[in-house]
């Protein structure tokens, strides 16, 4: 089959892998009909080379329909349609039962000290064949699969895989009170889907920062209060700005949809590339224990949300040694909840929106669809902001 690869430093390709086959009595077999291109892919492109081997397959936001299934998958049947959530997870264990699927105990890495396994993501989630392929193998198929009907578009339900969830994790643990005030810094995928589920759920005003104009427009279109952080001099300015339009005391909450990959510390950069130009042997450990993220937009965030309020993470951070600042976070009695998002926590609440009336844009909310020979384009295209792209799928 065709699957996107992992070569090195800002090099993807699609290259000819062994097609999938059970091998587990819990396995499934999928046939993919649309995968997305995730932000978090651009870490792997970029940041966590260090933990990449040549030949990984990328990709953690399929859906498809089912090919084959194991003895113990009495819930799937061959001809199903599916989404995959990016997490592999049991839905038996302590972990599971409490709604915490990111930290399964059956799929833990524990040799890497991690949680639970994820689709094409780095050794240290297992180095799971990823889901930007023809095929894919589905373990512990007996939970994770999320059947969806026969009809609508792709477009409907794939965000289920990893958009949507992870939006409303967001917003769910930003505990935004109703007819309360959010701010989400960055407007990609997660942060435009952040904005758009805090209004569905009651917030009275939302606030989005973000440079990249096609996602101010995107964002604007849709009710949200945009601030453009070019047109300030300093990040400041900008946490001022929006201080007065909450009475002075900043929002209620404030999302950092960015992660890592904020602009900002040279510093941090300069330790990130020093990592992922290192051989293997060396860069893996190095990035291990003295990782540093680029903190900009947690800092902002820190900076913006009111006394009291809630920091809501659900961009990605990979660094173990990266300075905080306590005093501001004591002083200031913030509460900080974060991690990758629970997807079968949240997909029974998310469900009922996925409808005609389409009250989240999900049909729409693609920029781009490309045929998964493109992806090196993809990938390019996506990591310099270039041609409006905020949101790629691409179908094999």
């Amino acid at each position: 089959m065709k699957a996107v690869t992992w070569q090195g430093k800002r090099d993807v390709r699609v290259d000819d892998v062994p097609d999938p086959k059970i091998q587990e009595p819990t396995d499934a077999v999928i046939r993919i009909t649309s995968t997305g291109l995730c932000g978090s892919d651009l870490h792997l492109y970029e940041v966590l080379t260090p933990f990449m081997t040549p030949g990984d397959i990328l990709g953690h936001e399929p859906m498809g329909i089912v090919e084959e299934v194991g003895p113990e998958v009495p819930n799937l049947k061959p001809g199903d349609r599916v989404v995959v959530p990016f997490q592999i997870s049991c839905g038996h264990c302590f972990m599971c039962s409490a709604g915490l699927q990111t930290q399964c105990e059956t799929t833990q890495v524990t040799s890497e000290g991690m949680g639970a396994a994820l689709f094409g993501y780095t050794r240290l989630y297992g180095a799971v064949p990823g889901a930007q392929a023809e095929y894919l193998r589905v373990p512990q198929a007996h939970y994770g699969p999320i059947k969806v009907p026969q009809g609508p578009a792709d477009d409907r339900f794939v965000y289920l895989s990893d958009v949507l969830p992870t939006a409303w994790q967001a917003v769910a643990y930003a505990d935004v009170p109703r007819g309360g005030t959010v701010a989400v810094l960055g407007l990609g995928p997660i942060g435009d889907m952040a904005c758009r589920i805090a209004k569905a759920r009651g917030a009275e005003r939302v606030f989005g920062v973000d440079l990249v104009p096609e996602r101010l427009a995107r964002a604007r279109r849709r009710g949200v209060e945009t601030y453009d952080l070019r047109e300030f001099d300093h990040e400041k300015e900008l946490v001022a700005a929006i201080h007065d339009e909450t009475g002075g005391r900043g929002p209620d909450a404030v999302i950092d949809a960015v992660g890592t990959e904020a602009h900002g510390s040279h510093v941090a950069r300069l330790v990130q590339q020093t990592a992922s130009a290192m051989p293997r042997a060396l860069s893996g450990p190095l990035a291990e224990r003295f990782s540093v993220d680029r903190l900009s937009a947690l800092h902002m965030a820190i900076d913006l949300v009111r006394r009291g309020g809630t920091l809501s993470l659900s961009g990605v951070y990979g660094g173990s040694a990266d300075p905080m600042p306590m005093l501001t976070l004591f002083d200031k009695q913030l509460q900080i909840r974060m991690g990758q998002a629970n997807v079968r926590h949240w997909t029974d609440e998310i469900l009922p929106y996925l409808t005609d009336e389409d009250p989240l844009g999900v049909d729409d909310f693609a920029t781009h669809r490309v045929p998964l020979a493109d992806a090196p384009h993809a990938y390019e295209m996506f990591q310099r902001k270039q041609d409006g792209a905020i949101k790629v799928l691409m179908t094999p």
